[in-house]
């Protein structure tokens, strides 16, 4: 297996892509109410989507310097990938080389205020997209191939919505009681602790990002789940894979 080499540069190319974040989606909210449509909420930060192209060129750059060629990286187009429950399913990054799926990562985010149903959906479809997928391998949709290495990314605003304990209510069995009284940044870091426990996705990230005043800053709550770790991994998949050829 080849050295794994990460960016010298690499707090200040998680902190840019934290700065595009927000600036990308303040400038989607301004273009929306500018031509007269409103999304419930803050909805038109994600419906206009590309404000993980930061972290999304931060993944690609590691790969390309850890000598995966740019023909096996797909990032704009052609990433749909066939599933065993649906057809298929359109993820955000992948690796491809010679026929074998050597990487596939999700990019999520979410922000205020609404967070109830945005963190059921976002965690029903990381679980599903999971679930797809491994079965999918397991019944020889991609051939005869090694595991590829999956990824799950996410990007959460850090504020008071996101941070005040929730009720939970289970009116015939209790719940777990890690989710008693845990706000949704809270319930999120318990998420994605239990992806990586499951070995649902080879690993994950989770970063939670806020401004005060006109200062933006970021944390990652869990070390294993920091964004170090995350593309160690993922170049540890990558290494290994195109050091065999």
């Amino acid at each position: 297996m080849g050295v794994i080499n990460i960016p010298a540069d690499l707090e200040d190319r998680i902190a840019s892509a934290v700065k595009f974040f927000w600036t990308t989606r303040r400038g989607q909210i301004a273009r929306q109410s500018q031509a007269g449509t409103h999304d419930q909420g803050n909805r038109g930060a994600v419906t206009g989507g590309r404000q993980l192209d930061g972290f999304v060129d931060l993944v690609k750059e590691a790969l390309i310097m850890n000598g995966v060629p740019k023909r096996c990286i797909f990032m704009d187009s052609d990433l749909e990938l066939p599933g065993y429950f649906r057809p298929n399913k359109k993820w955000d990054l992948l690796v491809v080389d010679n026929n074998e799926l050597i990487i596939a990562i999700e990019f999520k985010s979410q922000v205020g205020p609404s967070f109830g149903n945005n963190f059921n959906n976002r965690t029903e479809e990381a679980m599903g997209s999971a679930l797809d997928i491994w079965t999918a391998f397991r019944e020889g949709v991609f051939g005869t191939q090694r595991a590829p290495w999956l990824g799950y990314f996410m990007v959460l605003e850090d504020c008071q919505k996101s941070n005040e304990p929730i009720k939970v209510r289970s009116p015939h069995f209790p719940v777990l009681r890690e989710f008693i009284d845990t706000s949704y940044k809270e319930r999120y870091e318990i998420f994605c602790s239990k992806l990586l426990l499951e070995r649902q996705y080879n690993a994950a990230c989770f970063t939670t990002t806020g401004i005060i005043g006109d200062k933006i800053y970021y944390d990652f709550p869990r070390q294993e789940l920091c964004c170090k770790e995350f593309i160690l991994s993922m170049l540890g998949a990558a290494v290994s894979h195109f050091s065999r050829e």
